[in-house]
């Protein structure tokens, strides 16, 4: 016989014998539920630690920028008070200049007088821009926080001790800040 004459009963064992063996797949009903539970457990605590390194991350992230923050202040007010001292070193070299122009007004004639008032008035223009305010404590109640007491002189009659009697040389302050102390004659 010839081999197409075979019978179809033989073709189909022999089919049936060559075809690969396919491993049947374990429902997942069936499955260990340990390996679940682990793959899970571990996917959580990445989960977790991710979230803490953000955490960390974005912590830092927020102190450097408010570190930063300060910086620029704290070099801004530097930068600042570097320029009103720089400009309260000029003013304190021509405060004297002022001085002197009082003194001279005393002694003058009337024509040279008009003509120191003029540069007084200007002087003083420019005092009050830059915010510089006299410190002229005649008559007043003493204080060491703007003022020199260079002499003192026994209190009159009727006069309180503590007193500011004469201003030898008026004091200057900018705000809250004595640029010169007034000098000052006191009643003891």
């Amino acid at each position: 016989m010839s081999e197409q004459q075979k019978s179809p009963e033989k073709d189909e064992e022999k089919e049936k014998n060559s075809a690969p063996e396919v491993p049947e797949e374990v429902p997942a009903e069936e499955k260990p539920p340990e390996d679940k539970k682990g793959k899970h457990e571990k996917l959580r605590e990445e989960l977790e630690e991710a979230r803490a390194s953000a955490a960390d991350y974005k912590d830092k992230w927020v102190r450097t920028a408010a570190e930063f923050d300060n910086f620029r202040k704290r070099n801004e007010s530097t930068r600042r008070n570097a320029y009103l001292d720089g400009k309260a070193d000029i003013l304190l070299k021509i405060l004297p200049v002022g001085d002197n122009l009082e003194r001279a007004m005393l002694t003058c004639d009337e024509q040279t007088k008009k003509g120191i008032e003029m540069v007084l008035r200007s002087f003083r223009k420019v005092l009050e821009d830059e915010g510089i305010e006299a410190i002229d404590p005649k008559d007043e109640e003493f204080d060491p926080a703007f003022c020199e007491a260079i002499m003192s002189e026994p209190a009159a009659d009727g006069v309180e001790p503590g007193y500011v009697k004469e201003v030898f040389q008026k004091g200057y302050k900018r705000g809250d800040k004595v640029l010169r102390f007034a000098q000052v004659k006191v009643t003891t």
